[in-house]
This record gives C-alpha cells, structure tokens and sequence, in this order.
C-alpha cells in the first residue's frame, strides 16, 4: 500500500471519529447545560428542570413561581452564556496556537486576556459604559485592548527578524502583568468601594450577572468568529507548516495573521467584557481535541467549541456549588485545573 493510499484510507477513520466525537460532547453538553440549571443553592429536580424549560419554550408558561423563576431567568442564561464564552475561549486558542505555531500559546498567556480586560475595566470605571461590564462601549474597549496588547507582543517576539515561540510566551506573560497592575492601579480610582469589589470578582471570572438580554452579542461574535476561522481551516493548515510552505500552497501569511489578529482580538475582547478574564481553557482545549481527532483545523475547530462549552459549563457549576456561603470565581477553578497541565506541557517541551 502507497503511502497516499494509506493517507487516503485514514480519512474515512478521523472523519468518523470526529462525528463521534462531535456527537458525544453534544450529548455531554445537553447534560452538562442539565445538571447546572438543576444543581445550585435550591437543588431543582431534572424533570422540573426540563418542564420549565417546556413551558417557556412553547409558550405554555404557567403562573410564574420561585422555582419557575429560579430556572428560566436566573439558572439558564447563566448555564447559556458558559457555554458561548466557553466555546468562544476554545476558537480563540486554537486559533491562536495556530497563528503562532506555539501549542503553549492562548489568550490568557500571550496578554490578550489583559489588554482586553484593561479596556473594559477603563470604560467601567471611568463611567463611559451603559451597564455593569455589558454596555456596547465595554465591548469595544476590550476589543481595542486586545488587539493593542496581541501587536504589541507581536513586535516584541520578530524583533530582529526571527521568530521564537518561547520568546512569544515570554512577552506574553511580561506584558499582560503589565498590563494587568494598570488595570489594578484604575480599580483603586474608582469612588465606590461596591463597585471596585465586584469589578475585582468579575476580573477573576464571573458569569454571575448573565441575564437573557446580554447573551445575544457574545453569541453573534462566536458564531461569526466560527464561521471565519472554519473557512480559513485550510489556511490554517498550511501555516503550522511554514510561512514558506504556506506561501507555495498560494496562502498569503501577512494577510491570514491580520485577519487572524482581527479575529482572535475581536473574540477575546466579548468574551472578556461579558466574563471577565479567565485562563487556561484557550490552551487545554485545543490539546485535548488534537489528541482525539489529530491537528486538521476542519476538524479541531468545530470540536475545540465543543469541548471548551461543556468545560466551561462544568467549571461554572463547580465554582457556583462547591462552596456552601460563597461563589467561586471561574478564573480560580480553572487556574487550579490549568496550572499543573501547563507545567506539564512545558515540562514536556523542555525535555525535547
């Protein structure tokens, strides 16, 4: 057997599996987004749950009670909008990793997170944004954080020409520390000490405040951040080659890392104003994905949105339940999970 025969043999296995795959985790998020309604300070029965969810869906609501209103106005946009920023968060990473050849590399690491968290934390203490962290202007000014922070390190890591993946990270993490005591430095301006308190919690990582109302935009960005880098997927692909290898495949780097930059900066700067900064899921997602289904972004992406919703859904519930007098932020759960991967991963790395 030729080894195109054999590359042309395996297609038909990666795809079934990816279908597999694909349908398991909807399966787990349909659970996932289940047992987060249900579970919570009032356990709600499963049936109920899915009774409530019945009525309101067809129309057939009856007189609104506690638990009616516990369901359908409290625990569902909230159990909704970790998914969206959880599906989001795992576009982005695998997006960028792409972008920079650097499976160590996501938002959170590389200062994006940072530089869209100093924007929307400047429009909300400075008074310039309609509503707590979800008025159009926070959006914007974390979209513009974002991008500014991402150039900057981009500068930083090709100066002098080259291009080292390390050095990538390294002004990643320089930056956004930066980045992130400015950030700290416009919370101590703020007048109110409630809002410097809740600005703090929302910074860790916090779905506390979704209502219906504020899940239409992080769903539009992520749809349309989905739909541009799975139409790039082959582009994709060619540039985890080489830019030279990518140009010989008629793909034009500088463009597809601007549209990327546009992208990645755009979608991390929602899903900021909307949750806070919350790290590492960007980077085991997209690991975990390729482990299963290999490293073809046709593939991967759809399943890093996939995965990243039900992982975010699931952190969500721990970080609201596993603590009788008080919530969690995302952001610690996720960093308890992420930090020992991370090291690993860098472990690994610095052993080849």
């Amino acid at each position: 057997m030729t080894a195109a025969t054999a590359a042309t043999g395996r297609r038909p296995t990666r795809t079934a599996r990816a279908g597999l795959v694909a349908s398991a985790l909807s399966l787990a998020l349909v659970l996932a987004l289940t047992l987060a309604v249900s579970l919570g300070a009032v356990d709600i029965p499963v049936r109920e749950v899915w009774t409530v969810v019945g009525h309101r869906l067809t129309g057939s609501a009856p007189e609104a009670g506690t638990r009616d209103l516990i369901v359908w106005q409290l625990r569902v946009p909230r159990a909704l909008l970790a998914a969206i920023v959880g599906a989001g968060l795992g576009l982005v990473g695998t997006a960028v990793q792409a972008l920079v050849r650097n499976p160590l590399a996501d938002p959170y690491l590389l200062g994006i997170s940072s530089g869209a968290s100093l924007g929307a934390v400047a429009v909300i203490v400075l008074g310039a944004g309609t509503g707590f962290a979800f008025g159009f202007g926070v959006p914007a000014a974390a979209f513009a954080g974002a991008l500014a922070s991402f150039a900057l390190v981009w500068a930083i890591a090709r100066r002098g020409g080259g291009f080292a993946p390390m050095r990538l990270v390294l002004a990643g993490v320089a930056i956004g520390q930066f980045l992130s005591g400015f950030t700290s430095f416009l919370i101590l301006q703020a007048g109110d000490e409630q809002q410097t308190r809740g600005v703090l919690f929302w910074l860790m990582g916090s779905l506390g405040a979704a209502t219906w109302d504020q899940l239409a935009v992080p769903a539009a960005a992520v749809a349309l951040g989905w739909l541009a880098l799975q139409g790039r997927a082959r582009h994709l692909n060619a540039l985890l080659m080489g830019d030279e290898t990518a140009a010989g495949l008629g793909v034009d780097p500088s463009r597809l890392r601007r549209e990327l930059f546009a992208v990645t900066s755009l979608l991390t700067g929602v899903l900021v104003a909307v949750s806070g900064a919350i790290g590492f899921v960007g980077l085991l997602v997209p690991h975990v994905c390729r482990l299963v289904v290999g490293g073809d972004h046709r593939r991967l992406l759809p399943l890093s949105a996939l995965t990243g919703a039900v992982l975010l859904v699931a952190v969500d519930t721990v970080a609201r339940t596993a603590l009788d007098t008080q919530e969690l932020p995302i952001g610690v759960v996720t960093a308890v999970i992420g930090a020992p991967v991370l090291l690993y991963l860098l472990d690994r790395k610095l052993e080849r």
